[in-house]
């Protein structure tokens, strides 16, 4: 029994990216797309140049092992990748990847640009959203994003590649 129990917690916990340990975000802690689009206007950097920079943040962490509930270079998981990103340009997004998803408008994949978010649904028979990445660049119809995987840790992949193509539940734009 206690074997059967190790196993099932050991394949939960491998089975998907996750998020960050279950913390009850209140909705006055939730930032809303104004507030985030109030944030950047203070500011005074046009969107272009802090949708550089967060990908930059992102990259940074390129290699970085996976850890679950991680956000600093020693390991992190798909959500405190893109949390960690935005934060180091002070911006302020939820830190779970279902909270996230539902930050931010609503945008066809076909018009998806850089510094968009990526919604996945990794789990066999489950659509719920458990994996964010963060568009990179665009390339004619192919569209790459960086995110952290529990097997490889901080990487770049392309939507195309099919896992990540029968994963995609949908795109948000937040900046």
């Amino acid at each position: 029994m206690r074997k059967t129990a190790l196993i099932l917690l050991t394949l939960i916990i491998l089975s998907s990216c996750g998020s960050a340990k279950n913390k009850r975000v209140t909705p006055r802690k939730q930032q809303t797309t104004k507030t985030i689009k109030k944030a950047r206007k203070k500011t005074n950097v046009p969107a272009t140049r802090i949708v550089k920079s967060i990908i930059n943040n992102a990259e940074r962490y390129e290699g970085t092992r996976y850890k679950y509930g991680g956000t600093t270079k020693s390991g992190m998981d798909c959500s405190g990748l893109i949390y960690t990103a935005f934060k180091e340009d002070n911006i302020a997004i939820p830190r779970s990847s279902r909270a996230m998803s539902k930050t931010g408008d609503w945008i066809d994949l076909k018009k998806v640009r850089a510094g968009d978010l990526l919604f996945f649904a990794t789990k066999k028979n489950n659509r719920s959203i458990n994996h964010v990445g963060l568009v990179t660049a665009i390339k004619g119809d192919d569209v790459e994003f960086i995110h952290s995987t529990t097997s490889r840790g901080v990487i770049t992949s392309k939507v195309k590649e099919k896992y990540w193509y029968f994963a995609f539940v949908q795109a948000r734009r937040v900046l």
